[in-house]
């Protein structure tokens, strides 16, 4: 046995076993932690909506008086919904348009609904306010030069505004504790209100010093007591009118709004020149990670409502996964029988071949990973039809070439030649196809269509090369024990 064939079969081996220990249900992850390596990996299966159960949401436009919604702010409300939710870590989300005003999102093995429909809908504006010498408590609604006018940076002392004392909230809550900016950019507040009646006919629009549009990254952190913060920093423009602002306003206080709602009141007690900070409060982990998904991927262009709310059990999608494996655990059964019976010795190698290849393909959906959709375990089940075209197309030209009377090395390495362009081509007009069917679901919202060409592809993938690799290491190990006799043996051979 030639030791590239030793090699080959040694590489075989070892994947064959790799793979095995990632498919286990019981595979702990990788979880490394040596020095500078950090490594937490769970492998899991990923099932989508249809096997795994979720949650379907549907978003409309809900412009405010005067505001327009056309194709192009629906659209980026679309991308901008789909970067939050890939944010809250959901696997193969859909989000697609429904026209003329509509989202439609549908959320797989989504864990906490009221926390991803507020994700979603909220606009994501974060504002700096100059609060003056009032101290604004967290929850206090407010309004602003930004959402009034869309002005924003140094300027003039704010005004007092005479409205509508509808406009205005009904609770004005009184702190018991005041919070201060630390000349470290650090942005701290830690207060508890105690809300009290005071209904009032003014509404006072305060300044905005700066807002979202300057903020440069956002992510969660941890504050010296262990408690979740939001950490973020600025970009130029930003850090130049924050540095500005601060200088000219020692004592004042600082409010952080998000989306017209005071999140932290801190007391400005010296200039703060870094481009940085951080935002603390009486957060929750979750709302936490929220509120940077939010602040992270942008406002958005028009408000949203949601006007239905829909959560879809898993029962259907557990039947159809238990009717969908007992169908392809006989039809591989059936295969395998029939390469055995047919092929004898060379259905043998066909028979490993394929359940290597069946290894290998499970494996990369678990590592990768990709989310099984009932279409897509349709995709991976078509795959193995052509891993064994493949065997197939293999050992009738060597069975063609031994029955001309070649030797059974020259068979060997003329059956796959032969084979080869056969191979090539077909799976190539199958990645094409593939390609088609990526596209397709990825531009009109058809996840279960791209679901199936993902698991068609990397199906097709691992065939060829369990057809071309594995099998001929395989065939060529047995070749090196029996050598030529192996070809008199018609019987064995399937001759």
């Amino acid at each position: 046995m030639q030791q590239r064939d030793l090699t080959l079969l040694m590489v075989t081996v070892i994947l064959a076993g790799l793979a095995v220990w990632i498919v286990l249900p019981s595979n702990p992850g990788l979880h490394i932690h040596f020095g500078p390596i950090n490594i937490d990996r769970d492998i899991k299966v990923h099932s989508g909506l249809d096997l795994q159960g979720g949650m379907q949401v549907v978003l409309a436009a809900d412009p405010v008086p005067g505001q327009t919604v056309d194709s192009d702010a629906l659209a980026a409300a679309k991308s901008i919904v789909e970067s939050r939710v890939n944010g809250l870590g959901v696997t193969e989300p859909l989000v697609q348009l429904a026209p003329p005003d509509r989202i439609v999102v549908e959320l797989p093995g989504i864990q906490d609904p009221d926390l991803a429909i507020s994700t979603l809908r909220q606009t994501g504006l974060l504002e700096f306010v100059d609060a003056g010498n009032t101290f604004l408590a967290p929850g206090t609604a407010v309004q602003s030069s930004y959402r009034e006018t869309g002005e924003f940076g140094i300027a003039t002392p704010e005004p007092i505004v005479t409205v509508d004392p509808t406009l205005v909230p009904t609770a004005t809550p009184v702190p018991t504790e005041t919070p201060t900016v630390a000349a470290t950019a650090e942005l701290t507040a830690t207060v508890t209100a105690e809300p009290t009646a005071s209904p009032t006919p003014n509404v006072r629009i305060f300044r905005t010093v700066i807002t979202g549009r300057h903020l440069k990254t956002a992510q969660v952190g941890q504050d010296e007591y262990g408690r979740p913060e939001i950490q973020f920093e600025l970009t130029d423009e930003g850090g130049q009118i924050f540095s500005s602002h601060t200088s000219a306003h020692v004592g004042s206080y600082l409010a952080i709004a998000m989306d017209g709602v005071i999140v932290s009141c801190p007391r400005i007690e010296t200039a703060i020149t870094e481009a940085s900070g951080r935002i603390t409060g009486d957060f929750e982990l979750s709302e936490a990670r929220s509120i940077v998904v939010q602040l992270r991927y942008g406002a958005l262009p028009v408000p949203l409502k949601v006007i239905q709310n829909r959560t879809v059990g898993p029962t259907l999608g557990q039947d159809s996964v238990a009717k969908s494996t007992r169908a392809g655990i006989i039809g591989v059964i059936i295969v395998l029988a029939f390469m055995l019976v047919y092929y004898r010795l060379h259905g043998v190698v066909a028979d490993v071949a394929l359940i290597i290849y069946a290894l290998v393909t499970f494996a990369l959906f678990k590592v990768i990973p990709v989310t099984l959709t009932l279409p897509g375990i349709a995709g991976f089940l078509f795959s193995i039809g052509t891993a064994v075209d493949a065997n197939i197309l293999i050992f009738e030209r060597m069975k063609e070439e031994l029955r001309q009377g070649k030797r059974f090395s020259s068979a060997i390495q003329s059956g796959f030649d032969r084979a080869w362009t056969s191979i090539r081509d077909s799976n190539l007009s199958t990645f094409i196809t593939c390609g088609i069917l990526y596209w397709f679901g990825s531009n009109y919202g058809a996840s279960m269509v791209k679901g199936f060409a993902v698991t068609l592809f990397l199906g097709v993938l691992v065939s060829m090369f369990t057809a071309i690799t594995v099998t001929r290491t395989i065939i060529r190990a047995l070749y090196a024990v029996g050598g030529e006799k192996l070809r008199e043996s018609k019987w064995l051979i399937g001759l």
